[in-house]
């Protein structure tokens, strides 16, 4: 699969447009990964806790957009769009939706 920001492929003809593909991801952060990471944000330096939790909601969001793209017969995703929000109350939870179109090159 085929995975791009562009919207096009440099040496590559879409062939056939397959339709939009989304995924979403939301996790809750945990009190003591708030904690420290408040800790941090007073003393400097990075927030490692929200960092890891980020990288795994991108993972699982990429891999559903994958996902989707497959179901719909599409061997690429021509540009991709990331959104990172924080949700829910009192910003407790991350979210990372990723969107693209899906094509067959």
């Amino acid at each position: 699969m085929i995975l791009s920001t562009t919207p096009t492929l440099e040496g590559r003809a879409i062939r056939e447009y397959c339709g939009i593909v989304v995924g979403e991801a939301i996790l809750g952060a945990n009190v003591f990964k708030d904690l420290f990471a408040n800790i941090r944000d007073i003393i400097g330096g990075r927030s490692g806790a929200y960092e890891k939790e980020l990288s795994k909601a991108r993972e699982i969001a990429f891999a559903e957009l994958k996902e989707r793209a497959e179901e719909l017969g599409a061997n690429a995703v021509v540009g991709i769009d990331l959104d990172y929000e924080v949700v829910g109350q009192n910003g407790s939870m991350l979210m990372v939706s990723i969107s693209g179109t899906a094509v067959v090159v």
